[in-house]
This record gives C-alpha cells, sequence and structure tokens, in this order.
C-alpha cells in the first residue's frame, strides 16, 4: 500500500517509522526540510505542508492509496477535504471536523451545548472592554487564549505567563486587536488547578481506541522554568496510567472523548484520525484544557513504540470506519528533546549538530528528528528543537536513565531538561496531586 505522511518533525519521522514497520507499506513524504529519519525511510518531495495543491498532485500522481497527516496547520486550511475529494483516502479529520482544535470557542461551545462534562468556566470576547469587564468581576486567576492557532504558544496564565489580571486584560485586548491566531476575539477561561496530562486516541468517527497516558513537560527550563515551548520531552508509566494518575480519572478522561467525538459527528460529521486531549486532574477530577486534531509532540514519541498492533491495520480501521482496541506494551518511556542553546526565543540557527546513531541506538534509544536539515551528510539545527530521544524501561526510572545516558552521543551548541522522567520531579507531581486531592 502506498501511504503518504504530510509533515516535516519529530512527530511524523514517528508516525513514519511506525508506517514502514508493516512490509506492504510503500511510504512517501512531504517536507518542509529534509528530515534525516523521514528521508531515509521514504520518496520524498521538498515542500511546504501547508501548499495544498501541491501536496494533492504528489499524492495523486504517486497513485497513494492513504495520507496520515501530522501537522495542524493543514487541517485547518482544509487538506483532508481537498485529498478525499480526489479519491486520497486520509487519516485526519476535515476542516470542519478539526475545528476542535482550531476553534477554541467552537470547542467550549460544544462541552456546553452537548453537557459534556469537565468543561471549565468560559466566555468569548471580541470586545476587550467586555474582556476586561469579566476579568475584573470573575475574581479568580483566568487563562487568556487566542481562538485560532499559535504554535501552542498563545495561552497565557495569571500566576504564570501574567501577574495579575491587568496583564491578563492587556493581553486579552493584544489578542482581539492583533487577530492572534487568526481571529479578532479571545476566550477567558478559570484557570484550572492541578497536575496536566495527555490522552490520544485513534477515532474512526464512532469508535475511540485510547492509548497510554503521557505527561509532557512545556517549560523550557529544568524544575518547570522559563516560557513555554512546544514541549520538552514526556514520559509514559508501564500500566498506561501515571504515577498521580489512577483508572478511574483515566476512564472519565475517555468517557469525556468518547462524548465529544459524537458531538462532533452531531455537529459537522464524522471525526476519523488521531485525538489528542489534554486533560488537568484537579479536585474535581479531569477538566478538559485543550484538544488537539492530531497527534501530540512529543506524545506520538511515547506511545507510537509500543505499539503491538499494527500501525498501517489501525490506519485502515480509522478510513473505513471499523476500528478495533489497540494493543500497547507493558513499557515505561521517557522522551527527552534536544534543542538549540537558546531555544525557544534567541536560538542561532544553522548550527551543525553530531548525532551518533549507532551508540545511541546500541543504547536501546530511539532518535526522531524534528526541526533539522539535513544537506551534504550534515544535519544542521534551526531555532526549533532538534531531536528527540526515546528510551523504554520496565520502570520510568529505568527508561529515564537510558535515555539520558543516551543523551552524550548528540553534540552541538544544545540543550536538554535532564530532569525529564526523573524520580525527584515524579514525586514532586505525586504530592503536588495528593496535596489537591487532599490525600
Amino acid at each position: 500500500m502506498k501511504i503518504l505522511v504530510v509533515g516535516t518533525g519529530a512527530r511524523e519521522h514517528a508516525i513514519c517509522q511506525a508506517a514502514v514497520e508493516d512490509e506492504e507499506t510503500e511510504l512517501y513524504s512531504i517536507m518542509s526540510n529534509q528530515n534525516p529519519g523521514i528521508a531515509r525511510i521514504s520518496k520524498f518531495k521538498i515542500a511546504s505542508e501547508n501548499d495544498i495543491p501541491a501536496v494533492k498532485k504528489f499524492a495523486l500522481y504517486n497513485k497513494v492509496d492513504m495520507a496520515i497527516i501530522g501537522p495542524e496547520a493543514p487541517l485547518e486550511k482544509g487538506i483532508v477535504d481537498s485529498l478525499e475529494s480526489a479519491g486520497v483516502a486520509c487519516v485526519g479529520p476535515t476542516k470542519e471536523a478539526a475545528r476542535i482544535e482550531t476553534d477554541k470557542a467552537f470547542m467550549r461551545d460544544l462541552f456546553e451545548e452537548h453537557h459534556i462534562k469537565g468543561s471549565l468556566v468560559y466566555e468569548v470576547y471580541d470586545n476587550a472592554a467586555d474582556a476586561a469587564d469579566f476579568i475584573d468581576n470573575f475574581n479568580l486567576d483566568v487563562v487568556v487564549k487566542p481562538i485560532g492557532l499559535t504554535g501552542g504558544k498563545g495561552v497565557k496564565i495569571v500566576g504564570e505567563q501574567l501577574n495579575d489580571a491587568e496583564e491578563a486584560k492587556a493581553y486579552a485586548k493584544e489578542v482581539i486587536d492583533t487577530k492572534m491566531g487568526g481571529y479578532a476575539g479571545v476566550v477567558i477561561e478559570e484557570r484550572a488547578i492541578g497536575e496536566e496530562f495527555t490522552v490520544q486516541a485513534f477515532v474512526d468517527g464512532k469508535n475511540i481506541a485510547p492509548m497510554p497516558v503521557v505527561q509532557d513537560h512545556p517549560y523550557a527550563y529544568e524544575g518547570d522554568q522559563g516560557p513555554i515551548t512546544g514541549g520538552m520531552g514526556s514520559y509514559s508509566d508501564t500500566n498506561g496510567l501515571l504515577p498521580f494518575l489512577d483508572k478511574k480519572y483515566y476512564d472519565e478522561s475517555v468517557k469525556i472523548m468518547e462524548d465529544t467525538v459524537k458531538a462532533i459527528n452531531k455537529e459537522v460529521g464524522p471525526y476519523r484520525g488521531f485525538l489528542y486531549g489534554q486533560f488537568m486532574l484537579s479536585k474535581d477530577g479531569p477538566k478538559l484544557i485543550e484538544y488537539n486534531a492530531r497527534f501530540g509532540d512529543p506524545e506520538a514519541m511515547n506511545v507510537l513504540p509500543l505499539m503491538k498492533t499494527n500501525f498501517m491495520d489501525i490506519c485502515e480501521g480509522i478510513v473505513d470506519g471499523s476500528l478495533k482496541g489497540a494493543e500497547f506494551a507493558e513499557k515505561a518511556t521517557v522522551c527527552k528533546y534536544i534543542v538549540p542553546e537558546g531555544y525557544p526565543g534567541n536560538a542561532v540557527p544553522n548550527q551543525v549538530i553530531e548525532v551518533n546513531e549507532e551508540k545511541i541506538n546500541n543504547n536501546h534509544t530511539l532518535v526522531y528528528y524534528a526541526a533539522v536539515n539535513q544537506k551534504n551528510h550534515r544535519i544542521y539545527s534551526s531555532s526549533s528543537r532538534a531531536l528527540a530521544l526515546v528510551s523504554m524501561g520496565e520502570t520510568i526510572a529505568e527508561a529515564e536513565e537510558i535515555c539520558e545516558a543516551s543523551t552524550k552521543y548528540v553534540k552541538g551548541y544544545i540543550y536538554h531538561r535532564k530532569d525529564v522522567g526523573t524520580t525527584e520531579l515524579i514525586e514532586k507531581r505525586i504530592k503536588h496531586m495528593q496535596d489537591i486531592l487532599g490525600k
């Protein structure tokens, strides 16, 4: 079967690797830079994944049977609608179904109209004065969100990126005035307190097959300090849960996702593809922070290597509506991102990165390349994340130790969070949740 994967980063590298484990897969790729990991296992074209006509032309020329869409931007532009109209089956939601990510107001309204549990108090405004009045009268800390896509970097929280209500009002005005994320509007939400976690699922329009829970580390520096990034690393546990999250809360989260899929179906038609639920475990149970209409990055790298079920069988089930459950190995995983020094705000691009894949692989660690470019057999950094290392173990501690040891085989003007997946940091998470739940 001819498969086209659209996208350039580590998430797409992980998807490509999972796809070619099926020996019948003939892999094609559209990527904006030459990702060395994807290039070596696919027939590829260097082009923007947002250039929908170019992607469609490449797919039809190569007579691909199925396209798997990695990033969110082409979903917002209707890449699935375009490819499906040309007879190419797609693993990814239509433009309307993808609004669960691309339109935060649509997502919150969906929860309210369909009485889905796990929502937050929220309001949507297109007027800065009205937004300011709400913030003044709410009397609790708020979260200010652009309605549209901002690459995971537009959300600001009072008590973290914003010092107080005055800064929240000023930021809300900025979001509206600049049409940040493509909308002259803003979502103001209550600030949920707890521990964040991610549940991802395969969805065929009706059925969902949930995956192991993952916890991301979005802050740039150790100890959860610094600016928000695209994600500095993540971990998962052997039982598919997390040390601070039991099966009851997991099942509640999955039920929220199931109800969401039913609601999307009623509003705009079937949702097919990968669905990412970002939750906060609060004193009142799981609260939905946001949805992504695709795999998470780095969370994809934790779950895809654990798959026991054939990934392409899953994708065919998504396309034809016959999805069954997915099986995963009972192993812990730790993913650590290697990024350029200065990331996220002051990274100097085009620096050579030396990656000794042989030694990394011999240390039972996987390499997934992200925002790098391969030229003349050398790997060059961009101003974004460079590559992810993923290790497995019988415990999180074992996986972390292996992963950290593998980082020494990557050389250059680079940085990574050494504390991702460490026992010290996880115990801090457990204690935080115990305090919140009163245990």
